[in-house]
């Protein structure tokens, strides 16, 4: 149909200020955006928008409404500073009414043949002639297992030896061989390699913080050796003898239901779930490498201004690993994220979900002010779930800064690149996390910071309050925390939220955790119970106060701090510490330079108080705790975790303020509620694996 912009305004303004536009599964880019004659993507509205403003000068509010079902993107929604609103005529992308719309970045897949073993086949002739790979495969709404093996556990490393190619200037090596031996039995995994795959299979090892992915250069069976190069080892946080390891994306490998694999030759393979059958199973391999990009050049006065998402649903965002693997990296930070944000004030996603990515979720990059994520839901996540600022410092109007992120559901992320967290703010200040619940993550809840020291940093006055983060760790990385700081963070606020189920396959597992150089920073009536080695822990920093929190549960120890420096590190003051085993404190608590006082320490398991290999007694003659109190704070029931006072007379005498433990978390109508709770097989799975860890089983 043909018509000019003049006749489309008319027909889709309320009034000369407001223009509507529809989008809708059944519609078509060349219709004319009505109602009755909708748009059939997201791009064919922004086109429509910009059009329309050239040819009109429109200035007024704009607001597509979007029909609910299914839309396939065939290319991300990029908005650039023309696609923007402003203040009093913002720019909408909204659901209409009720209905849910769902924009996939994905392929179907269809024609499934069942071989003579029980396992799909599917030719795939993208992949036959244009090469097309992908990374994550999604059957019936769940994320399959690219083929691994061992299928549980790991593999160990007998021994490593790292062979320099280029030094380079820096303390790691620039370029490097590595070479990974293993006894028999560890080896066996491998000897099922067929030559035709050593090009696709991949190693995932497990160290510390990290983990490091690659593909291989040789596998030498006669040896038992695995041959891979790459930037050499960190010598701060090396693959040692021991090490955690699986290979995965070879065709031996695929040998449990729910696994899948894509050969050389482009055919795809996958062995069905119990029920699954291929003429009916939806089967989606994801595509695009972003869902939506926002451009603007803050730097330059060109941001994007006053765009506001509603309602709206983003899954299938399929993240490429790289020919050279996956290096180290903290935090994930080297990976984008389906949504890439920069240069953007007022950029809001307000009841939106973002799932099923090979990535990030999130991410507002340099230059985003004053914008808002709130009541959306992000999760199956190949990495983590909101990223504010860059690993970079910036100045002027590319420093990010107030991002609010409040009333969010975070959660079951890291699925493809397990050091992700939850929130992740690096070069980035004054920003907002408030009522989120964060969980499910093999890493760190909430991490603040990115300076290493005592240089200057801009992460600073940020408020992490009111969360509920737990199930953080399982026991597959160490050193991390529910929420964890680095740098100088001076007017930062960490307070009113509740952690619990903090766990670490070695050390580490702390609830708050100030890491290197963490400066000024405040945590103040938080309730943190259930980790392995810590309610709080703090490595070295200075200034920071700890006070009227709530620490209960360690497995090991309670509190733990470990650099000595000459200047005052922290102040633990009105704090409630109650445990059944475990020491109270550890660490270097004799000679850190604090001030600990009016605390009150309980021990519901029995009458031993382990000072740091001291009794109360002893401790106190170092100086501290000087008016704390060995005595019961009467919460109603701790070992179930009820931490609600049946008389303050107690806690009165150390000058601990109760707070309000019903303030955190997410709030809203009794199904948003609901959705934050993990499904019960998961908490159950963490408990079994606490156990196992701690060896209890």
């Amino acid at each position: 149909m043909h018509f000019t912009p003049m006749a489309f305004a008319s027909a889709n303004q309320v009034n000369k200020n407001e223009l509507t536009i529809y989008v809708a599964p059944n519609g078509d880019d060349k219709n004319e955006g009505k109602i009755d004659q909708p748009l059939a993507s997201l791009i064919g509205a922004r086109d429509m928008i910009r059009k329309h403003k050239k040819n009109t000068g429109h200035s007024g509010p704009i607001t597509v409404l979007i029909r609910g079902g299914a839309y396939q993107m065939l290319a991300p929604l990029e908005l650039n500073p023309e696609d923007g609103g402003s203040q009093e005529a913002p720019v909408v992308y909204k659901a209409y009414q009720d209905e849910k719309p769902v924009f996939s970045g994905g392929k179907k897949l269809s024609g499934f043949k069942v071989n003579e073993l029980g396992i799909w086949e599917l030719e795939l002739h993208e992949s036959q002639y244009y090469k097309w790979r992908f990374d994550q495969l999604y059957v019936n709404g769940k994320r399959a297992t690219l083929a691994r093996t061992p299928n549980e556990g790991f593999m160990h490393i007998a021994a490593v030896k790292q062979n320099d190619w280029i030094k380079g200037t820096g303390r790691a090596v620039e370029k490097a061989q590595h070479v990974f031996s293993f006894d028999e039995e560890n080896f066996s995994h491998l000897k099922g390699v067929a030559d035709e795959d050593l090009d696709n299979i991949r190693l995932r090892a497990y160290h510390k913080w990290n983990f490091t992915m690659r593909y291989l250069d040789k596998l030498d069976k006669d040896s038992a050796q695995v041959y891979t190069s790459g930037g050499g080892m960190p010598p701060w946080n090396p693959i040692k003898e021991g090490g955690r390891i699986v290979f995965e994306n070879f065709a031996a490998a695929l040998d449990e239901a729910g696994e899948w694999y894509l050969n050389s030759k482009g055919t795809l393979y996958y062995i069905p779930l119990p029920g699954e059958q291929p003429e009916d199973a939806e089967v989606i391999a994801p595509v695009l490498d972003n869902l939506v990009l926002v451009k603007g050049d803050a730097a330059n006065g060109e941001s994007v201004e006053h765009v506001r998402f509603e309602g709206l649903s983003f899954m299938h965002c399929h993240y490429a690993v790289p020919p050279s693997g996956s290096e180290p990296s903290q935090a994930a930070a080297m990976i984008n994220a389906a949504v890439m944000i920069e240069g953007a004030n007022h950029v809001d996603f307000v009841n939106c979900e973002i799932s099923k990515t090979g990535q990030h979720a999130l991410w507002y990059g340099k230059g985003c002010h004053y914008s808002t994520v709130e009541r959306s839901y992000l999760h199956d996540l190949g990495g983590g779930g909101i990223y504010l600022g860059e690993t970079k410092a910036h100045e002027g109007a590319n420093h990010t800064s107030h991002i609010k992120l409040h009333n969010n559901i975070i959660q079951t992320g890291g699925l493809e690149y397990p050091t992700a967290v939850g929130v992740w703010v690096g070069h980035s200040s004054d920003n907002e996390i408030s009522n989120n619940d964060i969980g499910n993550f093999y890493y760190t809840g909430i991490s603040v910071g990115w300076v290493w020291g005592y240089a200057e940093s801009n992460a600073k006055r940020n408020k992490i309050v009111n969360n509920h983060i737990h199930h953080i760790g399982w026991t597959l990385l160490s050193d991390m925390a529910a929420v964890y700081t680095l740098g100088k963070s001076e007017g930062t606020v960490i307070s009113n939220n509740i952690v619990h189920h903090v766990h670490a396959y070695s050390y580490g597992g702390w609830g708050l955790y100030t890491d290197e150089g963490s400066t000024g920073i405040v945590m103040e009536n938080n309730l943190v119970y259930s980790t392995k080695t810590g309610g709080f822990h703090q490595h070295y920093g200075a200034n920071n106060t700890i006070r009227n929190n709530i620490f209960a549960y360690a497995k090991m120890y309670q509190a733990q701090c470990t650099r000595v420096e000459e200047h005052r590190s922290f102040d633990f003051m009105n704090n409630i510490i109650v445990f059944d085993e475990g020491a109270v404190l550890q660490g270097a608590w004799e000679k850190i330079d604090i001030a600990m006082d009016n605390n009150m320490y309980w021990n519901t398991g029995g009458e031993e108080y382990d000072f740091n290999g001291k009794s109360f007694s002893e401790w106190q003659k170092f100086g501290q705790d000087q008016h704390s109190r060995i005595m019961n704070p009467r919460f109603k029931d701790p070992e179930n975790f009820n931490f609600e006072f049946s008389s303050k007379k107690a806690i009165r005498r150390i000058g601990f303020e109760p707070f309000d433990l019903d303030a955190s978390g997410v709030y809203g109508n009794e199904t948003w509620i609901e959705k934050a709770k993990l499904p019960s097989r998961i908490l159950a799975a963490f408990d079994e694996q606490v156990k196992l860890n701690m060896g209890k089983e």
